[in-house]
Parts: structure tokens; C-alpha cells; sequence
């Protein structure tokens, strides 16, 4: 299970602070190594640490509701050894979390620890308002700062510069970059513009591979050709990794998303619909739904054509559907806490039988 390869690690070039010196003093103190994680696969991790990129076994930490187990971007503690382990997870400093797509409410940690996220959506596609603004709304939500990075201008027929001001006046509150990985057009923006960790996220086929290599200036991650009848890219990145930055920071590259719930963002939501929620603080009551009450500021503004309506729909179904994927979460939760207390009863009333059956 273990394994060391390649040259120590300066965890200060990956995001490690004096706060993570001094919340890890503890484990210090047990003869602990501190590490990064890079890559997750099944029970075990990849992690950068001071004495090199070591394999390690995750069984010890497991999953549980709160944490989601070892992801993507956590610092961990790590017992050296025959078999290296992680025995711990520091605290995360916010998470790109979406709602899970299957049956279980819990959510789906993307990542952990991240300080920029950068929204991918391809010129050459079909750029979607709604799509982008729930990725914006997981960036807030954790903490992170959102910027929309268009890729493939030099494919793209149209003014790319007019197209990114027509999409930043559709999602305000957000930077929007046009990029060219064959032209670099929009590179060295990016470049400026990464702080800590920086996390790629968007559907599949926009280029988000060839938009790290190109940030780079390595073939570090695997592409796919673009197809000559829409072009559009193929999927080509199958699971999370970390890859540190020459100079500073680290760069998460992701699979494709098809699915992006959300679940209890409402902070997120309201910092990307922040125009509406200004509006809406000048609304008669204050528990307008801003449909038909008198006094809606929000409304007039509607009517003034100083907001799109559209935009003030996807704001209501948005928030719609986190609260629901929150109360499901609750009520989950509270079903399991009975069933375990059931359980515990149970048990406690066949002990006592027993015990009075051989007093």
C-alpha cells in the first residue's frame, strides 16, 4: 500500500500557513507527518509531504456525514510505516460541495480547502446562464472567489470580447475571461488572477484539461481532440488531482459535471443573486415573494427593464431546490438518529430480561 517517490515536498508552496503549524502541533507531537492530498482512488490517497509523494491508506479515517471521508485538497496527518496511513483530517477551510446525485442526501464534496474556482464554459457551446451561476453559487458558498474563463475564442466565429461582456451583463457580480489555449489569449489574466488553490470546474468537452496545461505550460493533464461536427471536446479527465504551480498555489483539475445540485447554498445563492437581494431589501414586507404584492421592489424593476425576469426565476428555483435538498438532508438524519435510538433501546431491554432471567 505504500510508497515514497519523488523529492520532499515545501508544504508552504502548497497552501500550509503557521494556523496549520500550530492546529497540527498535536500530531507533531505523536511523531505525525503532515501532508496534502493530491489524488483519492478507492481506500487509499495520494499525499505531498515533507519526505516525498506517498501512497497511503484512508481506512483509518473513513466517511461520515460530515466530512465525506478523504478528499481532493485536505491536509491530512499520516502514520509512516509499512503500510502509511492517514489518522486524521485538519479542518477544512470551506468545500465545494454539490447535493449528491443518488439516493443519499448527503452531499458531494468536490474539493477542499480552495481560495478561487474557475467557472469553464466553452464559446463554442451553449453558453448557460443557470449553469454557471450554480457553479458560482458552490464557489461562494465555500468561501471561494468565482471567476468564468470562456475557452476555445480562437475556434469561436463571433466576437468572443462581445460575446463575455453580453454573459457578464447576464451573471453580474463575476469576472468573465475569454481564452485561447492555441492562442493564449487570456492566459497570463488567469495566471494573475490565481491565489492558493484554484479549483477547474465545468461540464465535460469545454476544455478544461488543455486550460490547466495551458496555465502550466506543461502537457501535464490528458486531452481529447475537439470533433470536426460541433466542436466540442471528449471527456478525458476521469477523477480529481492536485498539481502544484511553479512559483506557488495548486491547480485541481476535475471531471466533467452533468449534474449540479445544490444543497443548503443559500449563502452562495444570495452572493450571486446579490442585485436581487439589494432590490429586494427595498421591497414593502419583508417576506415578499416578489410576484404580485404591492410595494416589490423587484418587481419595478422588472417593469423598468432594470432586471431580467429570467434571472429573478432561476433565483427562486434555485433556492427552491437547496432548501428541499437541505430538509431531505434533515429528515434523513432525523430518521437515522430514531432507528439508531430504536437499535439502542432495544438492546438495553433484552439486556435487562436477561439479567432478571439469571437474577
Amino acid at each position: 500500500m505504500s510508497s515514497r517517490h519523488q523529492e520532499s515536498v515545501d508544504l508552504t508552496s502548497i497552501g500550509w500557513d503557521t494556523l496549520r503549524t500550530t492546529e497540527f502541533s498535536d500530531h507533531a507531537a505523536q511523531g505525525l507527518v503532515p501532508g496534502r492530498v493530491a489524488r483519492v482512488d478507492r481506500g487509499r490517497c495520494v499525499a505531498l509531504t515533507p519526505v516525498g509523494t506517498l501512497r497511503a491508506s484512508t481506512a483509518a479515517v473513513g466517511v461520515t456525514e460530515t466530512d465525506g471521508g478523504v478528499v481532493v485538497g485536505d491536509w491530512v496527518a499520516l502514520r509512516l510505516g509499512g503500510t502509511t496511513e492517514v489518522v486524521d483530517l485538519l479542518a477544512r477551510r470551506g468545500a465545494i460541495c454539490r447535493a449528491s446525485a443518488g439516493r443519499t442526501s448527503l452531499p458531494q464534496i468536490l474539493a477542499a480547502n480552495v481560495d478561487t474556482v474557475l467557472v469553464v464554459a466553452a464559446l463554442t457551446g451553449r453558453l448557460r446562464p443557470s449553469r454557471i451561476e450554480r457553479l458560482m453559487a458552490l464557489a461562494w458558498d465555500a468561501g471561494a472567489t468565482p471567476l468564468v474563463v470562456l475557452t476555445k475564442a480562437d475556434l469561436f466565429v463571433a466576437d468572443p470580447q462581445e460575446t463575455a461582456v453580453d454573459l457578464a451583463a447576464a451573471v453580474p457580480g463575476v469576472e468573465v475571461i475569454t481564452t485561447s489555449s492555441v492562442s493564449g489569449t487570456g492566459l497570463d489574466e488567469i495566471r494573475d488572477r490565481l491565489r492558493g488553490t484554484t479549483v477547474v470546474l465545468g461540464p465535460s468537452g469545454v476544455g478544461k484539461s488543455t486550460l490547466v496545461n495551458a496555465i502550466l505550460r506543461s502537457d501535464r493533464m490528458k486531452t481529447g481532440t475537439v470533433r470536426a461536427a460541433d466542436d466540442k471536446g471528449r471527456h478525458t479527465t476521469v477523477t480529481r488531482e492536485l498539481i502544484p504551480i511553479a512559483g506557488g498555489g495548486v491547480l485541481i483539475d476535475t471531471p466533467g459535471l452533468r449534474g449540479i445540485g445544490l444543497q443548503d447554498a443559500g449563502v452562495g445563492i444570495d452572493q450571486v443573486f446579490a442585485d436581487i437581494e439589494e432590490l429586494a431589501a427595498g421591497c414593502r414586507f419583508t417576506d415578499c415573494g416578489h410576484r404580485s404584492e404591492p410595494g416589490c421592489a423587484v418587481q419595478d424593476a422588472i417593469e423598468a427593464g432594470e432586471l431580467d425576469a429570467t434571472r429573478l426565476d432561476r433565483y427562486g428555483r434555485m433556492l427552491r431546490e437547496s432548501r428541499w435538498a437541505a430538509d431531505r438532508g434533515d429528515a434523513r438524519a432525523e430518521r437515522r438518529r430514531r432507528d439508531e435510538w430504536k437499535t439502542i433501546t432495544k438492546q438495553q431491554r433484552a439486556t435487562h430480561r436477561f439479567r432478571e432471567r439469571n437474577a
